[in-house]
């Protein structure tokens, strides 16, 4: 079977998982030592933008500088390239020593032993850790991946645009719900200079639809990986959604291009946006002359306590690297999340840093717009939380699967009932193939 057969039967059937299981435990990584005493190369594998790339390649080379014995080789591709070549590394039996982790394989990897256990490293220091980061961070209480960032749902407004047409986004607290949130879109939409409109169509964002579970006492998903959320619970989140978009408070389908819409084309022609809080860094530089602000995600009536939630990108080491490289891996983990250093370089586009001291040092260097992630960032992890568990095997394409079924609603091909059973059933299918 070629490359592009094999990508498209693992999707679609959860080989994938039945491929890394078979050979993780085989063969080593491409890494190795470069012949020399002490030296050592080690492949680094990431994703990103153009301008991540530039970053993280500069600051891996700061790191090999300061540390001349250790060679990084890079290893970059954009978000959805990186999975597919990760996926045919695997099969082959040559991954990367070091790798980020796309949330959909979290527990698809740890389950076929594809990472190396961290709490043994003497390279990789854990003291400026709570007891409670560090049982967040384990994956079945086990401490093998490395959170590196910490991502939080909000809702982002134009601040500039909101002054100059008279709008106020209330203050996070009693008069910060979905309802009101709506309220504002809507009557915002209706009324104002620039012909906005409220929001683009976004039910297909992920974070702020979790937070929106567990507000009702659902969650993404279950301990025991499997759909932590009903149908009942997906639909008020639809219906809120078509709701607004009925009553004109978001773009239609026509008017942002499609689900998804570039930010680029679409943030002048609205006043907030749905993300991720890291969001800000990137989608603000785009429209210099404005300035954005944060709010955490509306709160609904009776929201139980521990509903906050903190959002994790992951980073791990390959279980079979070589025993001389670890400590070497151990120094580049480390720099990676211990070290402000690296941040200078590689700003924070992948969230506040997970290491409380060094979110500490970072505001002394960051942007307005890092300074108003990081505030937030903090804010809410300073907050009650209940567990969070990761996306089980055979998920990977449960966000594919929303955009598709939110679109076929917002052309009345599907109704809101139907379609969120629909999707519940899709998610439920892939998990059981999986298992």
């Amino acid at each position: 079977m070629d490359r592009r057969g094999f990508l498209k039967v693992s999707l679609g059937t959860g080989l994938a998982a039945t491929a890394i299981t078979t050979v993780a435990g085989c063969g080593g990584s491409g890494g190795g030592s470069s012949g020399g005493g002490d030296e050592v190369t080690l492949r680094y594998a990431w994703w990103g933008n153009s301008i991540r790339q530039q970053n993280y390649t500069k600051a891996l080379k700061q790191f090999s500088t300061a540390n001349p014995s250790i060679t990084i080789e890079p290893e970059f591709a954009d978000y959805t390239a990186f999975q597919e070549r990760m996926t045919t590394q695997i099969a082959a039996r040559d991954v990367p020593d070091i790798f980020w982790i796309a949330s959909p394989q979290v527990l698809t990897y740890h389950k076929s032993k594809l990472y190396r256990k961290l709490d043994d490293i003497p390279t990789l220091k854990w003291d400026d850790y709570s007891k409670e980061d560090l049982e967040t961070f384990k994956l079945d209480g086990q401490l093998n991946t490395l959170p590196f960032g910490i991502f939080t749902p909000v809702i982002r407004y134009n601040e500039t645009v909101a002054k100059a047409d008279g709008v106020t986004v209330p203050a996070e607290g009693p008069g910060w719900t979905w309802d009101s949130l709506a309220e504002l879109l809507v009557a915002y939409s209706k009324n104002n200079p620039g012909k906005r409109k409220g929001t683009p169509y976004a039910p297909d964002h992920d974070l702020t639809f979790e937070a929106w579970l567990r507000q009702r006492g659902e969650q993404l998903w279950t301990q025991d990986g499997q759909v932590g959320f009903t149908v009942d619970g997906l639909g008020s989140w639809l219906d809120w959604w078509e709701k607004l978009r009925k009553a004109g408070g978001a773009l239609s389908l026509s008017e942002q291009e499609g689900m998804g819409p570039d930010w680029a084309q679409v943030g002048k022609k609205v006043l907030v946006n749905f993300g991720n809080s890291n969001h800000i860094i990137d989608d603000a530089k785009m429209f210099p002359q404005e300035k954005f602000r944060l709010r955490a995600a509306p709160i609904a009536a009776g929201a139980p306590a521990g509903h906050k939630y903190l959002y994790f990108p992951r980073m791990a080491i390959y279980q079979r690297i070589d025993d001389g490289n670890l400590e070497a891996a151990g120094k580049v983990l480390d720099y990676n999340v211990n070290s402000a250093d690296m941040l200078k370089t590689v700003r924070l586009t992948m969230g506040a840093p997970t290491n409380p001291k060094v979110a500490e040092q970072a505001a002394a260097f960051a942007s307005p717009d890092e300074k108003e992630m990081l505030a937030i960032v903090a804010k809410e992890r300073a907050a009650e939380r209940k567990p969070r568990y990761e996306a089980p095997p055979g998920s990977s394409t449960w966000r594919t699967t929303m955009a598709r079924i939110c679109e076929e609603i917002a052309l009345g091909k599907t109704a809101v009932p139907a379609g969120a059973k629909k999707l519940v059933d899709e998610i439920g299918a892939g998990i059981k193939r999986a298992a």
